[in-house]
């Protein structure tokens, strides 16, 4: 067992280049609710541990004309609590309120569940949904990344040594519009998603929908974005055969693994089922914006 050095530098710069200067493995700590459970089963045995509470870009939410931006470190709790954010974004609540228990949420980050790169990790498929980018630094700059590009597959991510997701940013939404995010789990609470599905949709002034993304979770190696699912819904009325039409697309895009939660033909099945049921939700919340 070797010694853990322990570092809560104040800027993102600091944190880069410790980052980025580790001789062995060196890991994040944001809430640490899988982190810390990794490291008590000796899963990941890191040499460097940087925590990142200290850095103000990391764990304000800023709203600035409809446009949000918040930190990779803001707790669950406090988007869930923060009443703008809420009321804009309130599919990404829906996934946000789904991590562990309260006391979990109270410590829990948007950016350590999309990092973990769990496949079904329960605020991915939500972000995507709502076209979120995040805010990449590493020792060569910043980028900004579509947050569908950040999971590769279980526990990778395309982040390269040094980087760090800074922050999440979310679009100004148009009038009408409503997202919605919804898992199915076997038991009632405190699990884990068997498939989970955001879709975040824009009706015109016609009640026709003239924008959409659809993404699942769950049901393959990361969370996929359902391109053929927004299209079979984008100039409809969003009407049962559209929606049918859409969870054929989603249950088609679905290449999942057999395991104790569920066989693939289960989880190809409840896919179509979820997403459908989230796009009315979708639905009637953009219906309730003008």
């Amino acid at each position: 067992m070797h010694e853990m050095r322990y570092e809560a530098p104040k800027t993102l710069a600091a944190a880069v280049s410790l980052l980025a200067g580790a001789s062995g493995q060196a890991r994040v700590l944001a809430g640490g609710t899988d982190l810390l459970i990794q490291m008590r089963g000796g899963r990941v045995d890191p040499e460097l541990l940087v925590d990142i509470k200290g850095i103000p870009e990391m764990t304000s939410i800023v709203a600035d004309n409809g446009v949000f931006r918040f930190g990779a470190a803001v707790p669950c709790m406090e988007l869930v609590e923060h009443e703008a954010f809420a009321k804009a974004w309130p599919g990404v609540i829906d996934g946000a309120n789904l991590i562990g228990s309260i006391q979990v949420r109270g410590r829990a980050t948007a950016g350590g569940n999309l990092c973990n790169a769990s496949p079904a990790a329960d605020t991915v498929p939500a972000l995507i949904a709502a076209g979120a980018t995040v805010s990449v630094v590493g020792s060569n700059g910043r980028r900004e990344v579509p947050v569908e590009d950040i999971a590769t597959g279980p526990g990778k991510t395309s982040l390269v040594r040094g980087e760090i997701v800074a922050s999440f940013l979310l679009p100004r939404r148009p009038p009408r519009s409503g997202d919605a995010y919804l898992r199915f789990i076997p038991r009632t609470e405190m699990d884990i998603a068997v498939v989970g599905a955001g879709i975040n949709l824009t009706l015109d002034e016609a009640g026709v929908c003239s924008q959409a993304r659809v993404c699942i979770g769950a049901v393959a190696e990361r969370a996929l974005l359902v391109r053929e699912a927004a299209a079979a819904l984008i100039g409809t009325k969003v009407d049962a055969e559209a929606l049918q039409r859409m969870a054929a697309a989603v249950s088609a895009a679905c290449r999942p693994i057999d395991d104790k939660r569920g066989t693939k033909e289960y989880r190809i099945k409840v896919a179509g089922v979820m997403a459908r049921r989230a796009a009315q939700i979708a639905l009637d919340r953009a219906r309730r914006k003008n």
